[in-house]
């Protein structure tokens, strides 16, 4: 717990929150004593003081789109990637070793991840079309995108119709994150560092037209990603227990195949470095569910540029 820098108000939260840690590192030990066919391990992280639905309400924040605008709803996008052959696609990808991915991010207690998941998606496009890697700005779409809710919730088409509308994004320098809602300030949206000329959406439970895309650019993506063993996944590919319930962000940013065969996405995540493999996820790719692992091929869309 000290070495996560928690801070409690009393002694009485400390020794609530010490049985809510003692708690769930039992489950970690438990679940990491299982032999059988697990491809991936849990461990103690910053969310270990925390029950499962604190966490599932601090750090999620994906929202469906009926709680968004009938705009979202109803469009319809193209997907120019649909004509591409599956045979010609690399066997593996991995933006981070093509420089077209910023270091990991962390959203902190306000469940914007889906600002974060857009971002990523973009400053991936951004680096690709112009050869130049930008730290953009969530706390600009925190702030000023009016379609979403900011630390309550949002949605990565919103966000990418909020920046094709305004004419872009400005950098993270210029509009640091604060992890809270504020105030839009006008002034630091400008000058814009790239802009989009609109999104286009990956069809829906398909794995293969996702491969398609994440092969040539980063891909923001709906995840079921509140769950026990996705809380305190460390490493391995991971193929534990979610449902199709979508309530968080990610950005797939490759795939690949393990020694073992065991093939995978790999996924960006914004809950700091301390979660996962430096931040981010090795999870099962083509698996029998047309909706992909914890529903990952249901909701992925990708910026134009």
């Amino acid at each position: 717990m000290t070495k996560h820098g928690r801070v409690y108000a009393d002694v009485k939260e400390k020794s609530n929150r010490y049985v809510v840690f003692k708690r769930n590192v039992e489950r970690i030990e438990h679940l990491n004593s299982i032999p059988a066919g697990r491809t991936y391990k849990l461990a103690v992280n910053q969310f270990a003081d925390l029950t499962n639905d604190e966490f599932r309400s601090m750090y999620t924040g994906f929202k469906g789109v009926s709680a968004l605008s009938s705009q979202s709803q109803t469009k319809t996008t193209s997907f120019r990637y649909q004509n591409v052959s599956s045979g010609a696609l690399p066997i593996s990808v991995d933006w981070r070793t093509k420089g077209a991915v910023t270091p990991i991010k962390n959203q902190g207690s306000c469940g914007c991840c889906w600002a974060f998941s857009a971002v990523a998606a973009i400053e991936g496009a951004t680096q690709i079309k112009k050869g130049k890697l930008i730290s953009l700005s969530e706390q600009q779409l925190v702030d000023c995108d009016t379609n979403d809710f900011g630390c309550e919730g949002g949605l990565m088409d919103t966000a990418f119709e909020y920046i094709k509308a305004t004419g872009g994004l400005t950098t993270e320098s210029n509009y640091p994150y604060k992890g809270e809602d504020a105030t839009c300030n006008s002034k630091k949206t400008n000058p814009k560092a790239t802009s989009i000329t609109g999104y286009e959406d990956v069809p829906v439970n398909d794995e293969q037209a996702l491969m398609k895309a994440v092969a040539h650019q980063p891909v923001s993506v709906g995840i079921e990603g509140g769950g026990f063993d996705f809380q305190f996944y460390s490493s391995g590919v991971f193929t534990g227990e979610c449902t199709t319930y979508l309530d968080h962000a990610v950005t797939a940013i490759g795939y690949g195949q393990s020694t073992n065969g065991s093939k995978y996405w790999i996924i960006k995540n914004s809950w700091g470095t301390k979660w996962g493999e430096s931040g981010y996820m090795r999870i099962q790719k083509d698996i029998k569910d047309k909706q992909g692992l914890c529903g990952l091929a249901m909701k992925a869309s990708y910026p134009t540029i």
